[in-house]
């Protein structure tokens, strides 16, 4: 599956109630870099009320990727709301920290949800991103009988970071969109029993 990610830091505020929410959005590859960018925020903001996180570490749909707190904050009103805004919108390798200065009116638990929320979505709004496209990576042998249709392959596929290796045999190694494995496979399928295919 497709999905952006941020293409560079942004960042936004908004003032709700008197209260400053900053929303800090950085991109990011793993958990360590978002926890990593989450103690930066608090560095740069240590008389804050709040630093309440959320973020998709990987690709949007990999759960075991998704983290949030409310820092603070009544439970269920701050991280789990802006996690919910990052999710909608097919985003992944994101980190969003949303600061937040009191400024003497409650919001109550619903005011701070929307709140959170606003501050999250005004910084996606207008975000820079680049569009992920998952790869897997082919290792393919062919005769060099083949190496026509073989080049015809890697243009219709648009393989990327292709590199070839000619030795008793025409070696390929490239990344494929994971979404054309089928159609890939079935493309080779007229030269199967002379082409060795591997894809991981």
């Amino acid at each position: 599956m497709n999905y952006n990610r941020p293409a560079s830091p942004h960042q936004v505020e908004i003032e709700i109630n008197r209260s400053r929410f900053i929303c800090h959005i950085q991109p990011v590859s793993n958990r360590a870099e978002a926890d990593s960018f989450i103690s930066t925020v608090r560095l740069r903001h240590p008389k804050a009320n709040h630093n309440c996180w959320s973020y998709i570490a990987g690709k949007p749909d990999d759960v075991h990727q998704w983290n949030s707190s409310d820092d603070g904050e009544p439970k269920g009103t701050a991280g789990q709301p802006m996690l919910n805004v990052l999710c909608h919108n097919n985003i992944g390798n994101i980190c969003a920290v949303v600061t937040r200065y009191f400024g003497g009116i409650k919001l109550g638990t619903g005011g701070l949800a929307r709140a959170y929320s606003q501050a999250v979505q005004e910084a996606l709004r207008e975000l820079p991103t680049d569009l992920v496209v998952p790869t897997l990576d082919i290792e393919l042998r062919a005769p060099y009988n083949l190496t026509g249709e073989v080049e015809q392959l890697i243009i219709k596929f648009k393989l990327s970071h292709c590199e070839r290796n000619f030795d008793s045999q025409l070696y390929i190694k490239a990344k494929l969109a994971s979404s054309l494995e089928a159609e890939f496979r079935q493309a080779l399928t007229a030269y199967q029993h002379l082409v060795d295919l591997k894809i991981s």
